[in-house]
């Protein structure tokens, strides 16, 4: 018996980069065969042989090619394997350099889309060898483009796919192509991409754009990818699928963008038919091609027909071989350029062929094995589906697809009775039974019988008949307000059988309830509304409700309008600036669909506490107008503006803010308030005012005007303070007596002229009195002064002393800074919240009616060092019975703070808060305490400054009969808050 052999190694295509450290090209040649086969090699045609250089030798049939030159060693090597039965020749394998060319410079035309659209943008790779890959780059970024379910780039073309254009969209594309061998990477002109303003492109089914061969021819073991790519508005999903049903194999992959199946290893399992279901809520299309193993099993008496293709220029010629020799056409065999057709296939057939296309520049083998079968028929593999479902009113389809050589005749039966064409069935060429609108009266068992020259073969399966899905409660457009929750019903009646899946869609894309807090299905069996929770604008839109049954699908679409606030108005300019007045215009923003009934202004400026509605006209600015005049500004002032719409939902965001402009200046429109006086030395008129603030001084050079007069006289007298900062003039003439009464006003003016005076009041001038005895001034602590002073006394003043004000000031600063104490009835007054070892003056001043009269001799008093800042350390307690014994380190203080005169110690009873205080020179104390109960106890350094700080209170827990003495340690130093031990009597 003669044993057919092949190849298991055949030598593949080698590409050398020529930046490479290896100097070695490895060509692989392995045949099988009894006995072994020998080897020799070809290189474009002409045998390889010692002569032919060092640089060739062979390692068990493979071909070794040392250092390779780029124009010595590049071209077609061939290995041809001998043996007693005969020759076979391999496939030729091209030895090349891999390069990459540049891009052409010339500028890519601008493409311009309609928002919706879809976009191809070409790549057009330049002249290259090698595996290449090809990637974009979106405006000149870092990083690459990343494909998603939008984008998808093929790496046959190297072409982009955008499968509906967004805004986002707009920009620069620039293609990449990297050599995978050289690592060389070229980048094409930039693509500007522009979206067109005229309309927008609706929505229309998915449309395949990127798919893979009708059929495909596969060899074992080899990679093949699938690449399917679909245009849509909505974007649609890709998902793949075995058109038999099956599931795909466990191997596979798929993309992240679903937009690439590959399968390795290509088995024989994995031949057939793969579809690309490409879906979105306005409809689906399929993409198929069937991948078939390279080689063939034919039946006997079959027909066998190859043919192959191959590109070239000039064209290519073909020629056959079989088993390694020339193939001619004679007897059943029939040669027309490259296919190969053989009538009534018989075993002798059996064998490698190989067809070889070649032109002047070289030639390409592509092999198969033929495999000659007989056998009867056999339903083993593939037997009639045991049960097909279908929906009242469809279509069945049975297939009778038994292994048989030859080809078996097909008949079908069901229970006795033989089928035959009718009206709404037909059997097919390939013996499928067809079957039209389908009544529950075709529901049953079918039987398919298959027969050839060596035997027969049955197979059976049931046509089961279900009632069509329909949607009974579908979705209702609805108009909803943000933050509202609803339910979208989608209920169907369907076959009781039968359950029913439920999908929703929201724009075009597919739910995915695990990752959209805003979604839930609820309901079960045959009802699977949507619930949406916290309606926002974004939820406007569509959504389809999608019911899948194992018989067949429904949808129903429902419109969903989300009303919210309105947008922020668009393109805010202000004009026509006067001093009080501006004009506003603005363009409308979103009303997200509720229209915008009114707009408010709104207004900034350096002196307000943020954005401030201000007056306008009209004083409504209805929703349908888009400008208005703010009044009642203030002159020379700077303003920022923004605007507000308001709809029936509420109020929206504001409108980006103006630049800031000011106002122009004007006449001070504001007059001074709060205007009084008095006191003083003798023959002075004090006349103090509340500063107008800038807000409202109207330009520059802002100053006041004086006007007094006294009492019964018709003529005032003015005089200028310039300072805009003022609120005290003194007004002094000798001959002014005690007392006297005058009327005042204060009056304001800018460099734009003189504006309005305040309202009269009286005001007397100083009394002839004399300044308080300030008799003495101590330091109480380093925050505290003690200030003591003698009355004045009766009838040594014209009017009775109502208050006395002590001032004090850091000596070094002006006494106008100084803080102020009043005191009505007393003669002392204690000074707090002190810096500590600062030296203050100190005065008093008396007041009456007529106001504060001249103040005593300053004195000059220093506060105390500061207490000392740390606690005292490492406390030690004992209680035993009702004492508890206390003992810590004297606190040591720092060059700057008051020195240690004493320590205070306050305790109390956790549960009542009843505190004691007990004061000691001493760092030991013994206290009397009730029993029975836990205690709390602070202690505290005392100084001249003041109290020191403290570590925080030391817990002691009650006193128990288990233990008749309790002691523990409080250490700061170390960080630890407090420990107690129960030990024996004396706590050693």
């Amino acid at each position: 018996q003669q044993l057919l052999w092949v190849f298991p190694t055949e030598p593949s295509d080698s590409v050398f980069p020529l930046n490479t450290d290896d100097k070695q090209v490895f060509i692989n040649c392995r045949a099988k065969g009894n006995p072994p086969p020998h080897y020799r090699w070809t290189v474009n045609g002409r045998a390889i042989t010692a002569e032919s250089g060092p640089n060739y030798s062979l390692v068990e049939g493979n071909l070794l090619i040392t250092n390779p030159h780029v124009v010595n060693h590049r071209g077609v090597y061939q290995c041809i394997a001998t043996n007693t039965f005969g020759t076979i020749v391999s496939r030729e394998a091209k030895v090349e350099f891999a390069f990459l060319e540049n891009f052409s410079g010339k500028p890519r035309n601008t493409v311009s889309v309609r928002e919706g659209q879809a976009v191809v943008l070409l790549c057009g790779p330049p002249l290259h060898y090698g595996e290449i890959k090809y990637s974009w780059v979106f405006n000149g970024q870092r990083s690459f483009l990343q494909q998603d379910a939008r984008r998808f780039i093929s790496q046959r073309t190297g072409d982009l796919y955008i499968a509906k254009v967004e805004a986002s969209d707009v920009g620069n594309y620039t293609c990449a192509v990297r050599n995978m061998m050289t690592n060389a990477t070229v980048f094409s002109s930039p693509a500007p991409v522009v979206v067109r303003r005229d309309a927008v492109m609706g929505e229309y089914e998915p449309k395949i754009e990127v798919q893979f061969p009708d059929a495909l021819r596969v060899s074992k073991g080899s990679s093949v990818k699938l690449e399917c790519f679909a245009l849509g508005n909505p974007v649609p999903s890709i998902s793949w699928r075995r058109a038999d049903g099956n599931p795909l194999p466990g191997k596979i992959k798929i993309n992240h963008s679903a937009g690439v199946l590959e399968i390795p290893y290509f088995r024989p399992e994995d031949a057939g038919v793969y579809e690309c279901v490409a879906e979105n809520s306005r409809g689906r299309n399929v993409a198929r091609g069937q991948l078939l193993f390279q080689n063939a099993d034919i039946a006997i008496d079959a027909g066998l027909q190859w043919e192959c293709k191959a590109m070239g220029n000039p064209r290519p010629t073909y020629k056959w071989l079989k088993n390694g020799q020339m193939l001619t056409a004679e007897g059943r065999a029939r040669i027309d350029a490259g296919k190969l057709t053989i009538s009534r296939i018989s075993l002798l057939d059996s064998g490698m062929y190989q067809c070889v296309a070649q032109n002047e520049h070289g030639s390409i083998y592509a092999s198969a094995e033929l495999k000659v079968v007989a056998s009867p028929p056999d339903f083993t593999l593939r037997p009639v589906k045991k049960s097909t479902v279908v929906q009242r009113g469809g279509e069945a389809v049975l297939e009778c697809r038994p292994r048989a050589s030859p080809r078996a005749a097909i008949s079908w039966w069901r229970g006795g009775q033989l089928l035959m064409d009718a009206e709404r069935q037909t059997i097919m060429d390939d013996g499928t039974l067809r079957i039209t609108n389908i009544s529950k009266a075709d529901a049953g068992r079918y039987t398919c019988v298959a027969r050839n020259h060596f035997g027969s073969s049955s197979s059976t399966g049931t046509l089961v008949v279900k009632e069509p899905t329909r949607i009974t409660v579908p979705p209702l457009s609805l108009d909803v307000t943000t933050g509202q929750s609803l339910v979208l019903p989608c209920e169907v009646s369907s076959d009781s059988s039968l359950n029913p899946k439920f999908k929703w869609f929201f724009n075009g894309k597919a739910i995915d309830f695990s990752r959209q807090e805003h979604f839930e299905m609820i309901g079960k069996g045959f009802a699977g509304d949507l619930m949406v929770r916290n309606i926002q604008l974004k939820h406007s839109g569509k959504y389809v409700c999608m019911v899948h049954t194992e018989v067949d699908t429904v949808s129903a679409a429902a419109e969903l309008t989300v009303r919210g606030p309105p947008g922020a108005p668009e393109g805010l300019a202000v004009t026509h600036i006067t001093d009080s007045t501006v004009q506003l215009s603005w363009g409308s923003g979103p009303d997200n669909h509720s229209p915008v009934t009114m707009y408010m202004v709104q207004a900034r400026t350096p002196f307000s506490i943020g954005w401030q509605t201000v007056a306008t006209v009209p004083d409504s600015v209805p929703g349908q107008m888009m400008h208005a005049t703010v009044k009642g500004l203030n002159p020379w002032v700077d303003y920022e503006f923004r605007v507000v719409a308001i709809n029936s939902v509420g109020v929206g965001e504001p409108s980006t803010r103006t630049k800031q402009i000011r106002t122009k200046a004007a006449v001070p429109k504001v007059a001074p308030v709060s205007v009084s006086g008095g006191g003083g030395a003798r023959g002075e008129l004090v006349i103090t005012w509340e500063p107008v603030s800038e807000e409202h001084q109207g330009g520059e050079d802002f100053g006041y005007v004086m006007a007094f007069r006294p009492v019964g006289s018709s003529t005032w007298i003015q005089t200028v303070v310039a300072s805009p900062e003022a609120s005290r003039y003194i007004y002094k003439d000798d001959n002014i007596a005690p007392l006297t009464q005058f009327e005042v006003k204060v009056g304001v003016y800018n460099s734009n002229g003189e504006g309005q005076f305040s309202h009269v009041v009286r005001v007397f001038s100083a009394e002839e009195g004399k300044a308080p005895d300030l008799s003495s001034s101590k330091t109480a602590s380093a925050s505290e002064i003690e200030v003591h002073w003698k009355r004045i006394p009766p009838g040594s003043s014209r009017g009775k002393i109502l208050a006395y004000e002590i001032l004090f000031w850091e000596d070094g600063s002006r006494p106008s800074e100084a803080g102020r104490v009043r005191i009505i009835s007393a003669t002392t007054a204690l000074l707090s919240g002190l810096k500590a070892n600062t030296a203050y003056q100190i005065s008093v001043r008396a007041q009456n009616s007529a106001g504060f009269g001249p103040g005593s001799a300053a004195f000059i008093v220093t506060t105390k060092k500061p207490p000392p800042n740390r606690p005292p350390e490492n406390i030690e307690w004992k209680l035993t019975n009702s004492k508890i014994f206390l003992n810590w380190e004297h606190v040591k203080t720092m060059e700057n703070e008051s020195e240690v005169t004493g320590y205070k110690v306050v305790y109390r009873q956790a549960w009542n808060g009843m505190t004691s205080v007990l004061e000691t020179n001493k760092t030991s104390v013994e206290l009397q305490i009730p029993t029975g109960d836990n205690y709390l106890i602070e202690i505290k350094a005392l100084s001249e400054g003041g109290e020191g700080s403290s570590g925080g209170p030391v817990r002691i827990p009650k006193m128990s009969s288990k233990f008749p003495t309790l002691c523990g340690m409080y250490v700061i130093g170390a960080g630890i808050m407090q420990m107690f031990c129960l030990a024996n009597p004396t706590c050693d």
